[in-house]
């Protein structure tokens, strides 16, 4: 504890000049802490992270990430409190054991004694909370690094913290909304309650009492101009608490409830308890929770555990870190929608097993879960997608060849995880296209073009033969296109064409391009002939479509991937009698930096089904 005391007496040196009643409050609330025990600064399996940008905050990066990290995972930043140490902070509170079982990473930043002689984070200088500057603009370089490292999901990273690294989730939620999804505030403070240390004292104890819209218009300034979506959040407080006086939940819940333009009114069941505790949750007009809060009866500063085995237990109890029979941990995952009460599934429902079908055929079927969206195939192939409960797709039997096919469903949650239905093999009855044609794409004429969103300055990119062909937003800000083309001229004049796919094979990719903005699709457009001299040039970037997004690619990691069908539009766009060329696009512009390459040379092909 020597060390500690000593600390604590170096902390003191600001307090000159300061009312002597304040600095008795704060030589109070230090000796409490020191003489609570600490925990040791042994890391559980972290891995500090150096070169992550300028780091204007001079803050310390540390990282877990499970083996076998999936696709668009999601990304936790868990920020310690005062006294304690990224170390103290991942595997204590449980979010190591939920990042191995539900696949996310988690990110932990560490203060400095530098830069706060207790390693508080600094949520009260105005140099550290604003947008793209100091600790808050080191912690958002932290957040980049690891989008840079790791397939990360662009909208599923959130932040959490305890105490004054509640407040400083507090800041990092304001400052960058665009970057986190959600957050949870432990013990915390709202957003721009201080910007001096005498007056950070005060928003602890007692605290600080503004309306709804104060608090809402420190956020909304924070980052001027943006329109949304605002992060969902999760407030936490033990009503015992004399460090971080209870009255913060409240003026938190203000915030947070005036940002999304909500009313403090609670939307669950009057007196519902989780665990025992009372939770309350705020929903908008279509019932999504957006807000909620937990008291914790009888605890006083800390984060509150629930060591044990269980599925819902996680923790170890420490200085802070409270056994309270409730892991914070889980059920704030939970609400971020990292845990699902309900096992994703689904189950093609109709038609079923060995039926005969012609015609139209509706594919239903059965999905539990925070089921976002349902993909079906058939034989491997694409057919399309259903992003509304209760999901169908109408099958149109008279593309295919009569015989026996399989179907398939494919369930996806928000953050890409998806099931996969048992197949279901059905017998198609009456005739289909008696011919089938695959076309290489001409690798020569091909490229992919570039050009600012409104189509300005638009250039042929240069990387096709290094990296590949791009879709999507570079770092240079730009958005790129990319045109492949094809000789369909072997198809007969007098051919009906009844289905055509394209299949292309990803390289590798920047971030998630389809979760920029959410619902993002990547989609095809068809060109009868040449969008201009049929070798790419920049011109093609904003060149009409003779069909435009005809089909669309489910997200893909790797591996040859098919788009759907063609809808009528694009079929009767193929040309019979030379070149067809299509353009691959994101149907909305990223607004950031999310990208993905296309393995270049003759690998895309355009499979054309016609009957004679």
């Amino acid at each position: 504890m020597k060390t500690n005391y000593h600390r604590i007496a170096r902390s003191l040196s600001w307090l000159k000049g300061m009312c002597c009643s304040l600095a008795a409050k704060l030589l109070a609330v230090l000796i409490m802490i020191a003489t609570l025990v600490l925990m040791p600064d042994a890391a559980w399996a972290l891995t500090e992270v150096s070169n992550f940008g300028s780091n204007p905050g001079n803050l310390r990066m540390y990282r877990y990430v499970p083996s076998n990290l999936p696709a668009s995972a999601p990304l936790v930043v868990a920020l310690h409190g005062c006294i304690q140490s990224a170390a103290n902070y991942d595997d204590e509170t449980g979010w190591v054991k939920l990042a191995d079982q539900y696949q996310f990473a988690l990110l932990l930043p560490e203060q400095k004694d530098t830069n706060n002689s207790n390693r508080c984070f600094n949520w009260f200088e105005s140099g550290d909370i604003q947008r793209d500057q100091g600790e808050a603009l080191s912690i958002k370089q932290m957040v980049d690094k690891m989008k840079s490292d790791y397939p990360i999901a662009t909208r599923r990273v959130y932040v959490t913290g305890l105490s004054a690294g509640g407040a400083m989730a507090s800041v990092m939620l304001a400052t960058y909304p665009d970057v986190f999804a959600g957050g949870a505030i432990v013990a915390g403070i709202p957003y721009k309650c201080a910007t001096s240390v005498s007056d950070a004292f005060n928003c602890m104890n007692p605290g600080k009492t503004l309306n709804p819209d104060q608090w809402g218009d420190k956020v909304r300034q924070a980052y001027s101009g943006y329109q949304g979506p605002w992060p969902i959040v999760s407030i936490w407080h033990g009503d015992a608490d004399s460090t971080v006086k209870m009255s913060n939940l409240t003026e938190s819940l203000k915030q947070w409830t005036n940002v999304h333009s909500i009313d403090q009114i609670p939307d669950n069941p009057p007196g519902e308890t989780i665990a025992g505790y009372p939770h309350k949750v705020y929903q908008d007009a279509s019932g999504k929770a957006l807000v909620e809060t937990y008291t914790i009866t009888g605890m006083a500063h800390g984060t509150p555990i629930d060591p044990g085995t269980g599925e819902k237990q996680c923790g170890k109890p420490g200085a802070f870190i409270l056994d309270k029979d409730i892991c914070s941990s889980y059920y704030i995952s939970q609400f971020w929608g990292l845990i699902s009460p309900t096992p994703l599934s689904v189950k093609i429902t109709s038609p079923t097993e060995g039926m005969a079908v012609s015609g139209s055929v509706p594919i239903e079927v059965a999905a539990t879960g925070p089921v976002q969206r349902v993909a079906f195939s058939a034989d491997g192939n694409l057919l399309g997608e259903d992003t509304t409960a209760p999901f169908t797709y109408s099958w149109d039997t008279s593309t295919v060849e009569k015989g026996s096919h399989k179907l398939v469903a494919k369930a996806y949650d928000a953050a890409g995880t998806a099931v996969t239905s048992e197949p279901v093999s059905v017998t198609v009855n009456g005739g289909g296209p008696t011919s089938r044609a695959t076309f290489s794409n001409d690798d020569p004429q091909d490229g992919y073009v570039k050009a600012n969103a409104d189509g300005s300055s638009a250039a042929v990119g240069q990387y096709e033969g290094s990296l590949g062909l791009a879709i999507g937003r570079g770092a240079d800000g730009k958005f790129n296109r990319t045109v492949l083309s094809f000789d369909t001229s072997s198809i007969p004049d007098t051919a009906t064409i009844a289905k055509a796919y394209l299949a292309v094979t990803p390289r590798s990719s920047y971030g998630n391009p389809w979760a920029d903005p959410a619902g993002n699709q990547l989609v095809v457009d068809v060109q009868r002939g040449c969008f201009a001299d049929c070798a790419v040039q920049a011109g093609d970037w904003s060149t009409p479509a003779t069909a435009s997004s005809v089909a669309k690619f489910a997200p893909f990691t790797s591996g040859s991937q098919n788009s759907e069908p063609f809808n009528p539009e694009g079929l009767a766009a193929i040309n019979k009698a030379g070149t067809t060329q299509v353009k691959l696009r994101f149907s909305q512009n990223q607004t950031g930096t999310n990208y993905l390459w296309l393995t270049p040379g003759s690998i895309a092909k355009l499979y054309v089904e016609y009957i004679q």
